[in-house]
């Protein structure tokens, strides 16, 4: 992946290793001036804040699980059609930031179902999902994917440093984008190895744990559309080409993505020249599957920095498959380099707009104001 020559896709630009995380240095002088400055702000966004408590998001609600047939089951006469309401279990999650506009992330451990991998996903949702408004709605998901080594976090989601949750609620109040809620999963199973976001033989399923197990875990715990036009995928380096990947591999699920200083084809060693497995996860081929196909249609959003490198390799895929079901664009980013907040820049300046226009959007009721 590109993030071999330029980084990882994250908040360090300057080569395939992050540097290490410089350890939090707590002056003492500076805490009485926080203290003084604002506790009670200090206490809810910061030093102070109940990062760590558990936190919920909306209201869950479990199947019951009495039930014992299909036929058994009531459905709730006020769930509109093409609305699946969170099945359940909930998930535990903790927080691990509350932003300045009241709006949390919060992290749980996933075992996947089908998978049977075990790791993180982090989550935040916009302040219009507890809107009365809308609690009937469906939202639309973007599962967001970082790029390097992508264990055991998501860059993403650890924290609001790189702008991805501002940018979107910046843009639902400007009327450009939808208020996505975004879940953000580990893309590999150690720190070791990179697994192309594929199941590759003999290997932890990562694949299938970001297209089935990490979809399965949004619909357990939010509302969520029942058709591909609420699902879609982000990814910047190495998430980016799983978020261009796994949308070509399952467009009956997903719609769209948004790829960002992105590879086009699987470079894993771990592939070890299986070449059958490889071509089942090449974007390239892929695409000239659906083409031939007719469909359905999907969306594809590339995002590359002028300060990177890249830009022909999506030009080229974008004139070879560029076409029929195939839709895609380029958001050249001036001076944009091979990093996090690069790419956030580029999603405010055109990639949220254009990705918002083609996703489903949620409902308000109309009989609640």
């Amino acid at each position: 992946m590109q993030h071999d020559q330029q980084g990882d896709g994250g908040p360090t630009t300057g080569g395939s290793r992050r540097p290490k995380r410089p350890r939090l240095l707590l002056i003492s002088g500076g805490l009485a001036l926080t203290l003084a400055a604002g506790g009670a702000a200090a206490y809810k966004y910061g030093l102070f804040s109940d990062v760590g408590e558990p936190v919920s998001f909306g209201k869950v609600h479990e199947k019951t699980a009495a039930a014992s047939t299909a036929s058994d089951v009531v459905e709730d006469p006020g769930v509109r059609p093409g609305v699946r309401m969170p099945t359940g279990p909930p998930a535990g999650f903790t927080r691990t930031s509350r932003l300045p506009d009241g709006t949390q992330i919060g992290m749980a451990t996933l075992t996947g179902a089908k998978s049977g991998f075990t790791g993180d996903v982090w989550v935040w949702v916009p302040k219009e999902y507890d809107d009365p408004r809308y609690t009937k709605s469906a939202f639309p998901v973007l599962i967001s994917l970082p790029g390097g080594r992508g264990y055991p976090t998501n860059y993403w989601g650890t924290g609001p440093g790189l702008g991805l949750q501002k940018a979107v609620s910046d843009g639902v109040a400007a009327g450009t984008s939808l208020p996505f809620v975004l879940v953000m999963p580990v893309i590999n199973a150690d720190t070791k190895h990179h697994f192309d976001g594929s199941d590759i033989p003999g290997e932890p399923r990562m694949g299938t744990w970001m297209a089935d197990d990490v979809p399965d875990f949004a619909k357990a715990n939010f509302r969520t559309f029942t058709s591909r036009d609420g699902w879609a995928f982000m990814g910047s380096s190495s998430g980016g080409f799983g978020a261009l990947k796994h949308v070509l591999k399952h467009p009956d699920r997903f719609k769209a993505a948004i790829a960002s200083g992105v590879d086009i084809v699987p470079d894993s060693p771990l592939w070890k020249g299986n070449t059958r497995a490889m071509d089942e996860n090449n974007p390239e081929k892929l695409a000239a599957k659906l083409l031939r196909a007719g469909g359905p249609d999907v969306y594809v959003n590339f995002q590359i920095g002028t300060a990177e490198t890249g830009r022909d390799k999506a030009e080229k895929f974008m004139k070879e498959y560029g076409k029929g079901p195939v839709h895609t664009r380029l958001q050249v980013i001036q001076d944009g380099e091979h990093n996090g907040k690069s790419y956030v820049r580029g999603m405010r300046e055109g990639s949220l707009a254009w990705i918002s226009k083609v996703m489903a959007a949620p409902t308000p009721d109309p009989a609640v104001r």
